[in-house]
């Protein structure tokens, strides 16, 4: 078969069951289209010098990754696997993904581990390696950070108030406290819009009271998001992270009292913390798109969220191809 790509670059929509942990991934029709590219790999005449290819984490466990392996490995390609998130380039946004490159060479690459699933980018010669040293101090620090906070809500907190509230457990509050933490992450504010009409993007009253208790809330000053779903706008539970305006007010009184209070009352102190969605440009800038990116104006709010919702990052991607050429 003739063909004369220098790269595969591939993203495949994978099969609900193989996210759950459920078998029989390649059986499913909707990888029908890898499979063939598996098929047709080792019989083209001219193989791509490099392979990227992107998926959910569970991949990494299932047949249809052992296949590729196998395939990749039978064509004399050199790989690495990852689990990787934009936050490991400081962006401040999860969306942990599974990725592996592969070179067309006999020689292993230079930060091959045979049988690893590399979590952190590997160090590029290019690069100065004070950075990364600079880096693993932040990380020691944000450590200690962690281990001064108290997270639970029982009485055993000696002089520290507990903070537990919403649909959390102590340890997602921990998580999110640690996040905030890392001082190698950028805050959200470096990528939030200066002139947007917040009015238009406020959450209405009826999913304030409705969610209040199953809200990702974020500040500007914070340093994570949740990865933003298609149904981000139009649905609110478990689509992405919202953005809390009133850093002045404290989320944790607001929410303390809630659930004594009579829906009036619980409205008006919810509505106090101004939560709105994040506009589909601040999305877009923290998927690593470029400032000049945009819209055709006749695309809608809601087409925007839903043609950025689980996108890419642009930024890992770049620096996973980076790393090929290198």
């Amino acid at each position: 078969m003739r063909c004369t790509s220098t790269i595969f670059l591939t993203h495949s929509s994978w099969p609900r069951q193989l996210r759950i942990g459920l078998q029989g991934d390649v059986t499913d029709p909707r990888t029908n289209s890898f499979l063939y590219i598996l098929d047709i790999l080792p019989r083209l005449q001219k193989l791509p010098k490099y392979i990227l290819l992107e998926n959910v984490k569970g991949f990494e466990v299932s047949s249809a990754r052992d296949l590729l392996i196998q395939t990749i490995e039978n064509c004399g390609f050199q790989y690495q696997e990852f689990l990787l998130s934009p936050t490991s380039l400081g962006i401040p946004n999860s969306r942990l993904r599974y990725f592996i490159i592969a070179k067309l060479q006999s020689e292993p690459l230079p930060f091959q581990g045979p049988g690893q699933i590399l979590t952190e980018f590997p160090q590029l010669g290019s690069e100065d390696p004070q950075k990364h040293e600079i880096a693993a101090e932040k990380k020691i620090e944000e450590k200690k950070i962690e281990s001064n906070i108290c997270f639970d809500n029982s009485t055993h907190c000696s002089g520290k108030e507990a903070i537990l509230f919403k649909l959390e457990t102590a340890e997602e509050i921990g998580r999110k406290h640690q996040q905030d933490s890392d001082l190698s992450v950028q805050m959200l504010r470096e990528f939030l819009e200066d002139d947007v009409d917040m009015n238009s993007h406020f959450l209405p009253p009826k999913s304030l009271l409705r969610y209040a208790l199953l809200l990702d809330i974020v500040k500007p000053t914070s340093r994570r998001s949740m990865c933003f779903t298609k149904g981000y706008g139009r649905y609110v539970e478990g689509t992405g992270s919202v953005l809390q305006t009133t850093e002045d007010v404290q989320i944790e009184n607001v929410y303390k009292s809630l659930t004594s209070l009579s829906q009036e009352e619980k409205i008006t102190k919810l509505l106090t913390l101004k939560l709105r969605f994040f506009t589909p440009k601040e999305i877009a800038n923290l998927h690593g798109f470029p400032p000049e990116f945009g819209f055709p104006e006749k695309i809608t709010v809601k087409q925007c969220y839903r043609l950025l919702g689980n996108s890419l990052n642009v930024h890992v991607v770049a620096k996973l191809i980076k790393i090929l050429y290198e």
